[in-house]
């Protein structure tokens, strides 16, 4: 969201937001010396609230919700959307005070939009008040640009927010950029809604499979693909758990859109201080029953039960999914090298006439091998991903 404050040096309303490269700022309007300054920081506070609760109908679509059944959370969502409508009006004409009793507005966007027009009511300054209505016309139009997938100006704002639902312009934006870069290119952080992590699930799924491949060639191990993060954990630590947790569900037949979106919107609902699933958390609690007696005397730590509610970062849980999908991509990469490698040394060993200068393990070409491997096997289950 944008934060708006007040530079009581430069007397200026200044408007800021991150990206994901750092943040940016504007000023919105030069004020007279002498303005009332708790007018003003109550301008910014009302104006930041507004920006909150307008980015929140981007992070919650009505779409995503279970129903839009009348005075459903689908219906709520869907209400305060509309809602953008109302929202200049009700900064030139807020609600005011009378015989002491105020109107409050049931929607949280229009009623900062209310709280922004009292305090320019009592400024009483006509040019702030313009340049307030163009900064809200700007920062409603950014929204409403990264619902359409553009995430150019002001909407870049996305990149850092967990959204319940994909852009599809997005998502397909993610796997061109994958498609590049199976690895990962850092333009994913910069320039692509997280919640894209659907197209990382997908080229997550085709490491995996170039890697359990690998393994059965060297081995014939016979491990499957949702396994290959465990063993790629043996050669570097990494965060093996959700990207395991994915293939698995991928495994089960969930689709890509459905794996991602399900653990962001289980994340944001446990942010929002609800309790998602009961019944699945009833089952967590009684698989790690035993854990629980082990862990749970005078002088645990909490911590150490090892019980989450999500397995997701809850402040961010769409760029931690997309940050964990990608070091799942990154392990695949360090278990297909090693057992490409070992493959090779096999071979090698069977010709004794090779020169030692042909077997080089250089760590580009494999890369370039692993890559040339995944790209088939995303192409050859794209049908999952759209």
């Amino acid at each position: 969201m944008t934060r708006y404050s007040i530079d009581p040096e430069r007397h200026e309303l200044i408007a800021a937001w991150g990206t994901g490269e750092g943040d940016l700022a504007t000023r919105i309007a030069a004020l007279p010396a002498g303005t009332d300054t708790d007018a003003l920081m109550r301008l910014a506070r009302a104006l930041t609230h507004l920006s909150e609760a307008a980015w929140r109908t981007y992070t919650h679509p009505a779409s995503a919700a279970a129903s839009p059944a009348p005075s459903s959370e689908g219906w709520r969502r869907a209400e305060e959307r509309k809602a953008f409508d109302e929202v200049p009006g009700a900064i030139t004409r807020p609600n005011l005070s009378q015989d002491g009793m105020l109107d409050v507005e049931y929607s949280p966007l229009v009623e900062s939009a209310h709280r922004a027009g009292r305090a320019l009511h009592a400024l009483g300054n006509a040019d702030l008040t313009d340049a307030v209505l163009t900064e809200v016309g700007t920062e409603l139009a950014a929204v409403e640009n990264a619902e359409l997938g553009d995430l150019t100006g002001r909407a870049r704002q996305a990149v850092l927010l967990s959204r319940e639902g994909a852009s599809p312009v997005q998502v397909a934006a993610a796997d061109h950029l994958l498609e590049q870069d199976p690895l990962g290119p850092a333009a994913l952080f910069t320039e692509i809604d997280p919640t894209a992590a659907v197209a990382a699930a997908h080229w997550l799924a085709a490491a995996a499979a170039a890697a359990a491949a690998a393994e059965v060639a060297a081995v014939a191990s016979g491990h499957s693909p949702c396994a290959v993060l465990f063993e790629a954990d043996n050669i570097e630590a990494l965060p093996h758990e959700t990207p395991t947790l994915v293939l698995g569900l991928l495994e089960d037949g969930a689709s890509p859109y459905d794996a991602v979106t399900g653990l962001v919107r289980h994340a944001l609902h446990i942010t929002d201080g609800l309790r998602p699933d009961p019944a699945g958390l009833r089952e967590q609690l009684e698989d790690i029953d035993d854990d629980l007696a082990k862990h749970t005397g005078p002088d645990t730590d909490p911590e150490d039960t090892g019980l989450r509610l999500t397995p997701l970062d809850p402040k961010r849980p769409a760029p931690d999914l997309l940050e964990d999908l990608l070091a799942g991509i990154h392990g695949c990469r360090l278990l297909h090298e090693e057992y490409d490698e070992l493959d090779d040394e096999d071979t090698f060993g069977e010709d004794e006439d090779r020169d030692d200068d042909e077997h080089t393990g250089q760590p580009g070409i494999d890369r370039s091998r692993f890559a040339h491997l995944v790209r088939e096997a995303a192409a050859a289950n794209r049908d999952r991903l759209v």
